[in-house]
């Protein structure tokens, strides 16, 4: 039988039991209050987290109404800015015409009619640029004729176009007369004074976008080719520029792209010349006299000094004046060469290295020297230019460039205006009285009186 002394043990084994079991429940409890507290305050997070986004919902929400207010009343707005402003695209559109009267002139018909040929002249230009023209009821047509009237006409009475020089006035004011819009303008002496005015004109007017086309009245002076090079780099540019034609247009201008329309009804295709001298090689052509040749191109530019005076032969002496001996002496001057050319005279001559020129010959296609490049430089045409920019030639070869310039004739020829003209102003191909080129490309009246030619260049045909 066991005694009370046996329960002992078990009792305390008990006792122990009951304390783990105590310290069990009392970390459970505490273990759930510390994960209570936790949760409560996430819980507490939360709803603060949702409470901030329900506001910023409420926010956003308000703001994407007003957002899309606004964005209907922009819209609404764009309409009418795009409908306002197509309108002002629509208004007032022109067509600008700059003609430099200097070059290129009207028909003797119509300005030796005075007045009434300024209009007459005023209102076909009108009728034939609207034929052209879309929308030609809504589209005003601007024109301005600059030139220096004074010279103008002291040199149409020379060529003959007029017999007084009030004439060219009574046409400039019948032509201003005619149409509001039409204008010629008396820009007074200097080359570049009409110059400057075109160009500027056409810079200010590009960026116009109720100008819808720009003609350009330029076709005889190749000194505006760098300008329609500048402004034709741009397409939407290029649609805008059209050169307006009567005497054909110069290669150098054909080499920008610019469009080209025909006016020769309207414009004279020849230029102007000196019909008072007493012999004149070639009718029609630029003149070249023993006296002198004198076109409007030479009236028009700076002052420079008087070309040389060549007399002409003195007549056959009578019997009555065969023993008297006769002189002419003017002055003291150095000896002239027989032949003079016209106003510009005679290109300097060039020593040329025969080897050297052979080889500068031999350079084909892409690996031919760039003439304007080397002669006046840079190229404007830059890395567009077909032609070699890379060579360093050395004097004697510059010889031989400038030489084979030269067997280009240039366009204005003895009117030329240009001091570095690197084109020839005569034919540079005459040896004793013969022009030994095989294919010459120069007039036989830019030869010296006599020449023998190989070949005969045309006249210039007109561009339709």
């Amino acid at each position: 039988m066991e005694s009370i002394m046996d329960f002992i043990p078990r009792y305390r084994e008990y006792q122990s039991q009951k304390e783990r079991t105590e310290c069990l429940i009392k970390d459970l409890m505490i273990h759930c209050e510390h994960v209570e507290s936790t949760l409560r305050k996430e819980n507490h997070d939360l709803q603060t987290r949702l409470h901030h986004a329900q506001l910023d919902y409420e926010d956003a929400t308000k703001s994407r109404r007003e957002l899309q207010e606004q964005m209907k009343e922009l819209r609404a707005q764009l309409g009418n800015v795009s409908q306002d402003n197509n309108v002002l695209k629509q208004r007032n559109p022109y067509v600008l015409v700059l003609v430099d009267g200097d070059g290129l002139i009207f028909k003797e018909h119509l300005i030796k009619q005075g007045l009434e040929g300024g209009k007459k002249a005023a209102y076909a230009l009108r009728q034939e640029i609207s034929r052209r023209c879309d929308n030609a009821d809504d589209t005003e047509i601007i024109t301005k004729v600059v030139a220096n009237l004074t010279g103008l006409a002291k040199a149409m009475k020379r060529d003959g176009t007029i017999e007084n020089e009030t004439d060219l006035r009574d046409f400039m004011l019948g032509f201003t007369q005619a149409k509001a819009s039409f204008d010629f303008i008396d820009v007074g002496h200097g080359k570049e004074r009409a110059d400057s005015k075109i160009k500027e004109t056409t810079r200010w007017n590009l960026r116009n976008f109720n100008c819808k086309q720009i003609l350009l009245g330029v076709s005889h002076d190749a000194g505006y080719a760098p300008f329609l090079d500048e402004i034709l780099r741009d397409d939407s540019t290029r649609k805008r520029i059209t050169i307006l034609e009567g005497f054909p247009t110069v290669r150098e201008i054909i080499a920008t792209g610019a469009n080209v329309v025909n006016f020769d009804d309207l414009f004279r295709t020849d230029k102007l010349v000196d019909r008072t001298s007493p012999v004149m090689y070639s009718p029609g052509s630029v003149a070249s006299t023993p006296l002198q040749s004198i076109s409007y191109a030479t009236v028009t530019q700076k002052a420079s000094p008087p070309p040389t005076i060549t007399l002409p032969l003195a007549p056959k002496s009578t019997n009555a004046q065969a023993n008297r001996p006769t002189s002419v002496t003017v002055k003291s001057v150095p000896a002239q060469p027989p032949w003079n050319p016209g106003a510009r005279g005679i290109d300097p001559p060039l020593n040329i290295d025969q080897t050297v020129l052979d080889r500068i010959k031999k350079r084909k296609d892409n690996d031919k020297l760039c003439n304007n490049h080397y002669l006046r430089g840079p190229c404007s045409k830059g890395d567009q230019c077909c032609f070699e920019h890379d060579y360093k030639p050395n004097g004697e070869e510059l010889k031989a460039i400038s030489h084979l310039a030269r067997l280009n004739p240039c366009t204005n020829g003895q009117d030329c205006e240009v001091e570095n003209c690197i084109y020839g102003h005569h034919c540079p191909s005459v040896v004793n009285g013969v022009c030994v080129h095989p294919y010459c490309k120069f007039h036989p009246h830019e030869h010296p009186p006599g020449t023998k030619l190989k070949t005969v260049k045309k006249p210039f045909a007109s561009y339709e």
